[in-house]
């Protein structure tokens, strides 16, 4: 079944901003997770080692992981809405007239 946009769907101006934060994000926590490869391949024996609370360098380095992701995830929505916002705030130039700001709820 073909399904539509639940509201109309236009140009992003903030598309080109979402991106170049979405790279560097991307970057950042490829750097993350290559480091927990590179210790498993190089020198697996590390990852025994207990760090916190007993817990190993593997168990902490993979919450850690988790947890980094969904901090960026909630650091990007918070940069994009923002973005957002002021792209679409009335009296911004390339607005049209009577356009109101985005919405901070995702659309719902």
């Amino acid at each position: 079944m073909f399904h539509e946009h639940a509201a109309p769907v236009g140009d992003d101006p903030a598309l080109g901003y979402k991106k170049k934060v979405g790279v560097r994000m991307f970057f950042v926590y490829g750097a993350f997770y290559v480091g927990f490869i590179a210790v498993n391949l190089i020198k697996p024996a590390v990852m025994e080692r207990i760090v916190l609370y007993g817990l190993d360098l593997a168990v902490v380095y993979g919450f850690g992981l988790i947890l980094s992701a969904v901090l960026f995830a909630l650091v990007y929505n918070r940069l994009c809405t923002r973005m957002e916002r002021r792209l679409n705030s009335p009296g911004t130039p390339g607005t049209p007239p009577g356009a109101s700001p985005a919405s901070d709820d995702g659309g719902h």
